[in-house]
């Protein structure tokens, strides 16, 4: 059940807007899942990953407390409320009771999207540790599927998901955003070095594939176009090679010196090389994007102003969950007024306290604070797979300064199942090197 809600999750699971058809697909399938571990599947194992289930817990509880009906004066007080009120009053009606949130539809729509981590954390938990050995393997597959077809994508082949709202000649494979996509490829470059030691056991043939599949991801990143993900895979190609240091060395240990430097060394002049040559050829998309960036045209830049002062405006209440698209509407300014539409503020931090307040901030900081108190003790150990969930939700929480990827419902789960690596219990992890003494 798990192999096929992550399968549904890649297949249509590449959006995060409201009214694309894959969302139907994955909260389907989602409860489908839920429903029939309940009903045949073994009891999860929640009581190991307390803080996950608790974060979890929160994040729904926040969504949930917002669509609670309040009476109209408690609502009239709370800040920002006054243009809605306004309205009632100039029409001559009564002032109704309303939800915390003031797109309540939005809210709905938010708390919903979250049964797809509640759905992975159950199943994960529930399944035996022996299937969950192979999530690794399971990942990278779906990560060289997608990097599959955003090489068909650039090479002029034309595919378009109908699940998602994709944009035609983009290279973003499932997803509908470029950015999401180039993330999830680098979250390969992470993987793929963990996948090749995982069990403390010597890589044999996976070494050869995870030193070919790495240029190969940096390169496809490179022709999607995003900036965000460029640094994404940077970042995690440096920390994924750093994660299996050890491991590494000792292989390379096994052989003359001159083989080990050699390999390294050929490694980093393959990947110089072909990025010199995706330039030359003008096929690094996301450099050229990055050294044309003009920040007066970038809607980003000119749009963060007023996502601050909506912030301070709607502070410490919060105007709602998944509310930003109708609510930047009221607080645009006629400047920024154009065809296309702000969809999200593309810095997830500053529109996570704007939707939820000061409870969303307590939320994102313990959120933020358990990843740094675990990934502290998970780099002092000698397991890989939760060194690798801190890298991968490191990769998360970066592109999140300039984009909103864990509103995806396959980013959503990949953070579950990292969640559940960092954790680190003994049946989710086995040890990298044999431990002695």
């Amino acid at each position: 059940m798990l192999l096929l809600l992550i399968a549904a999750l890649w297949l249509a699971g590449g959006a995060s807007r409201a009214d694309a058809f894959g969302q139907i697909i994955v909260r389907v399938a989602a409860w489908t899942a839920m429903c029939a571990a309940a009903l045949f599947g073994a009891r999860p194992r929640l009581a190991e990953q307390r803080p996950i289930v608790l974060l979890l817990g929160a994040a729904v509880l926040l969504a949930f407390i917002q669509l609670v009906p309040l009476p109209p004066v408690l609502w009239q007080a709370l800040p920002g409320r006054t243009l809605v009120s306004e309205a009632a009053t100039i029409s001559n009606q009564s002032q109704p009771w309303r939800s915390w949130a003031v797109v309540p539809g939005a809210a709905w729509n938010a708390l919903s999207s979250l049964a797809i981590p509640v759905a992975i954390l159950l199943l994960t938990t529930g399944s035996r540790p022996e299937e969950r050995q192979l999530l690794t393997s399971i990942m990278l597959s779906l990560i060289c599927a997608s990097a599959f077809l955003g090489l068909l994508q650039f090479s002029g082949k034309v595919f378009t998901n109908p699940f998602v709202n994709d944009t035609m000649g983009q290279v973003s494979a499932t997803f509908a955003n470029r950015n999401h996509f180039a993330l999830f490829v680098a979250f390969g470059c992470a993987i793929a070095p963990a996948w090749a030691f995982l069990g403390g056991k010597r890589p044999g043939w996976r070494g050869p594939v995870t030193l070919g599949l790495l240029p190969i991801f940096i390169l496809i990143i490179l022709a999607s176009g995003s900036r965000a993900g460029m640094l994404a895979g940077l970042v995690g190609l440096a920390a994924g090679l750093a994660m299996v240091w050890r491991p590494l060395r000792l292989e390379l240990g096994r052989r003359p010196p001159w083989v080990g430097w050699t390999l390294i060394g050929g490694f980093f002049m393959a990947i110089i090389l072909l990025t010199a040559l995706s330039i030359a050829a003008d096929r690094a998309v996301s450099i050229s994007r990055a050294l044309t960036l003009d920040n007066g045209h970038d809607m980003r830049q000119r749009g963060l102003p007023t996502v601050i002062e909506m912030l301070w405006s709607y502070f410490p209440v919060g105007s709602g969950v998944g509310g930003f698209d109708p609510m930047f509407r009221i607080n645009e300014p006629f400047d920024l007024l154009k065809i296309t539409y702000f969809n999200h503020a593309h810095n997830d931090y500053l529109e996570i306290v704007l939707d939820g307040g000061i409870a969303g901030l307590l939320v994102l900081t313990s959120a933020i604070g358990w990843w740094l108190w675990k990934s502290f003790y998970a780099w002092r150990q000698v397991e890989l797979l939760p060194r690798l969930g801190s890298i991968l939700l490191m990769l998360v929480l970066l592109a999140s300064m300039f984009d909103y990827p864990a509103r995806t419902p396959l980013v959503m789960a990949t953070m579950v199942i990292s969640g559940l690596w960092l954790n680190g219990t003994r049946d989710l992890v086995r040890p990298a090197l044999p431990v002695r003494g």
